[in-house]
């Protein structure tokens, strides 16, 4: 098959350079439309329900509610985990279609308390700004939270409504119908339709207080004689600030499939566009969270890495060839590739991303390769053409097609080596394999789309640019010529002993595979998203004001530090928001500088947030949005490590996990260490008395609906105003809902009126703030973070107390998070890469058919794996799935040089007339000296620029596959220059024999 493109390309040569051309183009503009995100869709597929429960305990919700669903879905096809959280009033509705990475964008409006109300901005967030933003195509939902939402709130008056003979339902009939509109249907007259309405709209407070609501002595009771009727906030069960301000914040969530950039971009033109026509008093809006920042940063950073590594190629091509016009052949291959891949990503709808770039970027020192073996044999065989026979006329195209099919076999096996060795990883589950799949498929798009340019648009180039070169009829640079003469005698002297050599590179190898276990171990390398989310949890049972004044505090102690620039608060939990948090928990959104103005290492900043807020007598975890979200994808907690505790008997849990808390909290390294605030929380009880209902001939479900409608409060209907809408509702004053208040309230009956105290116990009591459950059994967690201490060591630590903890009856342990998807993650590339380095050898045994020469060229493996060892631990990288990820990417490139070796060793033997002796390989390795040091070098170089700023968004992933690639590249390149000619010369000849007296022998 390449044969035949190779003889079409060159009989069709303009045909040739004109489709490359338009596809180039093609693909630039596909490149250009095609959509950009931060990473690679990692959503698993979860549903989240949502149930508003009224007013009922976490044990109510717990058993009337969550059980049943948990045994009702725990029996559907497909279903992985079942996690369920009751807390008081609230356990699941069905989300809006979102994602893990859903939450684009957070804006905030600060509050001028003396220029403009908190009702006024939260209605302006909920019924202008809120439709503006959901009508925008790719929003899936936006939740406000902050301010105050308005009610037309009724309060009754249970003294006055006893004196008048007014009852609880006499309002309820009153109050259903307010502000309503009927039809009459229709009527026909005179020949006209007419459509007949009743109105009775209206969102008059006047009109509202003067609702009849009975009579008394032929006299009408109005409403206003037995309820005060005021607008007034809704109960608040969250609350926002912007830098120390009271604020309204709305989190923006996009639709699964959605551009991030271009959604953002749209949402920030809305935004824009309603800053001309605010209500006086009302502050444009700031953004508190926008993910797209990060998005940019990592783009444009790999952007750069990508320019940087291409002039690297180039530097490096021109070294070797030292002239202009091959070194463009070989780095034409680079935009033709990477185009073409932008063609199969757009006709498959894979996105740019971190990983894609990072594919390419690991790619691009590969896509010259092929075309830098061509391009330098074919210049080898002219410069041969012209010092055998100067001056005179030759067939150009049959030279180049017999140069370029001379190692067209070698680089078919070697890019099929490359690819193969990628294949198994598309077994990868998880996060890991969401994240390295789509850099495997622009790994292998990049790299097949190179190997069809150098069969088609390299000879073609060859033809007409490289017959015109300058120097050649000069020979090798005078920088390889050096290089050769160096390495001759050097190479004699290992083929003189080469057991010698062999000993030494062993010893290296077992030294740097003994070593690997030792290495901390981690599963992803931290990101840098250029912001941080930070958790404050109080005891549950404080209030929400309680609880916002303690995270604004928080927010000015941090206002000093250099890196950051802003800080968003969200406390308690927003009406629509689907996480179920108390009102005793707040989140600090903190914008940072960008990456290139820090000053500090991520380690330190967080260090010194932490140091800032230990004094807060609140528990602390500081993190970044993305990756909070992977961690709670990953373990249902938003930290690296989660330690679960299971049992029944909710105190023995809280019990036992503070004891193992304290236990855990001798680990170094171990930070933001807290157990889950599963605790008691404060109840006012009501137990109705059964015998003093029925003697005052009232039943114990009309004390229960009478309470539930008076003390919780009742929504009777919605006021529409234009188009908004606002919730009608019947609700004693705050000031009658104490515990004193409740037992003097009055309960009608068939014998009159009479305190609650008559018909029931009430009681200051507490109960389980929230009761939280994995797979149907009841759990607390214990979360932490590690700092300043590898992953891996601290989670050993973890085991080693766990695994001697004394736990009661019935109860265990479970550790989970990112150390459990590392580990995992581990062992399965562990597995996968022995199927890749299978289908390796059988690879490499179908072109030689013969083991030892099969071996003898995946020997450059091992040598790979001591520069990569020694390159980890220079840098001071931990093991991580990336760091594995580079191990296997390594093992396919470092075999190339072998193959172009000891093939070109068969073909000196088989079509030149050379024996099998020390002459021979010589020659061999001199003659492959330079294409296998710039295929090496070229490849290793190009990854370059991601060995440094590790820390910038975008490499931070990268980095540790950089580190593995270039030093095993480097030690393999190194080391396989002498150890490959001295293994073939130990161990290759009765195989190379063989292979000469085969009678269809083609070039190998």
């Amino acid at each position: 098959m390449f044969q035949f493109l190779l003889d079409s390309s060159l009989k069709n040569r303009l045909l040739v350079l004109l489709g490359a051309l338009i596809l180039t183009l093609y693909g630039a503009f596909t490149l250009t439309q095609t959509p950009v995100d931060v990473f690679p869709d990692l959503n698993k597929p979860t549903v989240t329900v949502i149930t508003e429960a009224g007013g009922m305990a976490s044990e109510e919700v717990e058993q009337l509610i969550t059980f049943p669903l948990e045994t009702t879905l725990n029996g559907l096809p497909g279903v992985e985990v079942i996690r369920s959280v009751s807390s008081a009033g609230l356990t699941p509705t069905m989300g809006p279609v979102s994602s893990i990475m859903g939450e684009i964008m957070q804006i905030a409006i600060p509050i001028d308390v003396t220029r403009i109300s908190p009702m006024q901005v939260r209605e302006y967030a909920d019924w202008v700004l809120r439709p503006r933003l959901l009508s925008i195509q790719g929003v899936a939902q936006v939740i406000p939270i902050g301010g105050e939402v308005r009610q037309f709130q009724v309060q009754p008056n249970l003294q006055r409504m006893v004196k008048l003979g007014i009852t609880i339902e006499h309002l309820q009939n009153a109050l259903s119908g307010f502000a309503s509109n009927t039809s009459g249907g229709f009527l026909a007259l005179n020949g006209r339709e007419y459509l007949i309405r009743n109105l009775g709209r209206t969102s008059s407070l006047d009109d509202l207080r003067k609702v009849a609501v009975g009579s008394r002595n032929g006299q009408s009771v109005l409403l206003q004689q037995v309820a005060t009727v005021e607008f007034a906030p809704a109960v608040k069960r969250g609350d926002a600030g912007f830098e120390g301000k009271p604020a309204v914040i709305l989190g923006i969530q996009k639709q699964p499939d959605a551009d991030t950039i271009k959604l953002t971009q749209r949402i920030e033109e809305a935004l824009n566009a309603m800053k001309g026509s605010l209500p006086d008093g009302l502050e444009a809006s700031r953004v508190t969270f926008r993910q797209a920042s990060f998005i940019e940063a990592s783009i444009t950073t790999l952007q750069g890495k990508l320019i940087g590594a291409s002039v690297f190629v180039a530097a490096v091509l021109f070294f070797f060839l030292g002239t202009l016009r091959p070194t463009i052949i070989a780095l034409t291959a680079i935009p033709v590739s990477i185009f073409i891949t932008a063609l199969v990503f757009s006709y498959f709808g894979l996105s740019i991303n971190t990983m894609t770039l990072g594919g390419l970027a690991i790619a691009i020192g590969g896509l010259v390769d092929d075309a830098v073996v061509d391009v330098e044999n074919i210049l080898r065989r002219l410069k041969e053409q012209r010092a055998k026979h100067p001056g005179i006329p030759f067939d150009l195209v049959g030279l180049v097609r017999k140069a370029s099919l001379e190692v067209r076999t070698g680089i078919v096996y070697a890019t099929a080596i490359i690819v193969l060795v990628f294949i198994p990883l598309f077994a990868l589950p998880g996060i890991e394999g969401k994240l390295f799949i789509p850099l495997g498929i622009a790994f292998i798009v990049s790299t097949l789309a190179s190997l069809v340019v150098s069969v088609t648009v390299t000879p073609v180039l060859s033809y007409y640019l490289l017959p015109r070169v300058k120097n050649l009829d000069h020979g090798d640079t005078k920088v390889l010529a050096w290089l050769k003469a160096r390495y001759s005698s050097s190479l004699q002297g290992v083929l003189n002993r080469p057991k010698a050599a062999m000993i030494a590179a062993l010893v290296a190898v077992l030294v740097a595979g003994a070593s690997v276990p030792f290495f901390p171990k981690t599963f992803l390398p931290p990101f840098n998203e250029g912001s941080l989310v930070m958790g404050i949890r109080l005891n549950p049972g404080v209030t929400l004001e309680e609880s916002a004044a303690l995270a604004s505090q928080a927010e000015r102690l941090l206002a000093d530090v250099p890196e950051i620039t802003h800080i968003g608060r969200r406390s308690g939990r927003a009406e629509l928001d689907e996480h179920a948090e108390g009102v005793h928990v707040s989140e600090l959104d903190i914008g940072l500088l960008p990456a290139s103005e820090l000053t500090r290492s991520m380690d330190e900043v967080n260090a010194d947030i932490r140091a800032r807020l230990k004094n807060l007598p609140a528990a602390i975890a500081v993190g970044q949005p993305i990756s909070h979200r992977l961690d709670h994808m990953l373990s249902g907690v938003r930290s690296q490590i989660a330690i679960k505790v299971f049992g029944e008997d909710l105190d023995t849990l809280r019990g036992t996990a503070e004891q193992l808390r304290a236990q855990l909290a001798r680990i170094e390294g171990l930070v933001d260490l807290e157990v889950e605030k599963q605790v008691l929380a404060p109840e006012i009880k009501v137990h109705v008395n059964y015998d003093a209902a029925s003697q005052y001939g009232v039943s114990a479900s009309e004390i229960l609906h009478t309470l539930q409608a008076l003390v919780e409060g009742e929504k009777i209907t919605q006021v529409v105003e234009g188009n908004r809408r606002f919730a009608l509702v019947l609700k004693l004053a705050e000031e009658d809902r104490g515990l004193e208040q409740l037992k003097q309230l009055l309960i009608q009956t068939p014998n009159g009126a009479v305190p609650l105290s008559v018909l029931a116990q009430v009681e200051d009591s507490d109960g389980p703030n929230q009761i939280s459950r994995d797979d149907g059994k009841r759990r607390i967690v214990i979360s932490a973070n590690a700092q300043g201490r590898a992953l891996s060591e601290v989670v050993e630590d973890i085991r080693t107390a766990t695994a001697s903890f004394n736990l009661p009856g019935g109860y265990f342990i479970t550790l989970g998070g990112q150390f459990e998807a590392q580990e995992e993650a581990t062992r399965l590339v562990g597995f996968l890469s022995i199927i890749s380095l299978t289908l390796m050898f059988a690879v490499l045994y179908s072109r030689y058919q013969s083991m030892r020469l099969s071996l003898i060229i995946m020997g450059n493996i091992p040598l790979a794996l001591v520069g990569a060892v020694l390159g980890l631990w220079l840098s001071g990288q931990p093991l991580s799935v990336a760091a594995l990820i580079g191990f296997i990417t390594l093992a396919g490139i470092s075999v190339r040089n072998g193959i172009l070796k000891v093939s070109h060793y068969i073909n000196l033997m088989r079509f030149e007339g050379e024996s099998f002796d020390h002459r021979m390989i010589v020659r061999g390795s001199l003659e492959r000296l330079s294409p296998v040091l710039m295929t090496a070098l070229v490849t290793a170089f190009a990854l370059a620029p991601l060995l440094f700023e590790a820390e910038r968004p975008g490499t931070e992933i990268l980095h540790p596959v950089a580190v593995v690639i270039f030093s095993g590249l480097i030690s393999s390149t190194l080391l396989d220059t002498f150890l490959t000619p001295a293994l073939f010369w130990l161990f290759g000849r009765k195989d190379a024999e063989k292979l000469l007296d085969d009678s269809n022998a083609q070039a190998l």
